[in-house]
């Protein structure tokens, strides 16, 4: 388990490596943000439901159902229309959704290499874009109407993207090798 890795094995290498020794001053993973986008939400509230199903077996809580804040007539877009949905994890949810991430779905996509450096922000958070959602092993294939992408933001209290790379690298997310 990697919540359990991480206190025994992770936070004493992270120590050794920055030169903390306080644990509490360590960069440490806060909170998972994942969204989904759900368009076709305006005029089939199914394909919401649908999508509500697929991201709660992906990550074991009932998502948030995202609404417009203003309408668009452009887009067709009425405020108060459901187009998207949101998750936010902590504690042992998140760790579970991370040990599943790195070591089952991320090697089951296509020509995967590992993920570039610039996905970082300024702050030391992580973006992680998929175009689908049948990477993840909890969704069945033979139920799922609609391809989605997701949007896995890994929010963290780095205090720079040297901090945040060397967290996530030592906690086993696979970076590109740098040529």
């Amino acid at each position: 388990m990697l919540f359990e890795e991480y206190r025994d094995k992770i936070v004493p290498e992270i120590s050794a490596k920055t030169g903390i020794k306080n644990p509490w001053a360590l960069p440490r993973v806060e909170k998972i943000v994942i969204n989904m986008r759900v368009p076709e939400g305006k005029e089939n509230r199914q394909a919401v439901d649908s999508a509500a199903k697929e991201l709660e077996l992906i990550t074991g809580q009932k998502p948030q159902v995202c609404c417009a804040k203003k309408s668009v007539s452009g887009f067709k877009l009425r405020k108060g229309d459901p187009i998207g949905l949101k998750v936010t994890l902590r504690g042992k949810k998140m760790m579970d959704f991370l040990e599943r991430l790195f070591s089952l779905a991320l090697p089951r996509l296509r020509d995967f290499r590992g993920l570039p450096v610039q996905q970082f922000d300024g702050g030391g958070n992580f973006n992680i874009g998929l175009r689908e959602q049948t990477v993840f092993s909890e969704v069945d294939l033979d139920e799922i109407k609609i391809i989605r992408g997701l949007q896995v933001t890994i929010v963290t209290n780095a205090k720079n993207v040297a901090e945040a790379r060397l967290l996530l690298e030592t906690l086993g997310l696979p970076f590109k090798k740098e040529e």
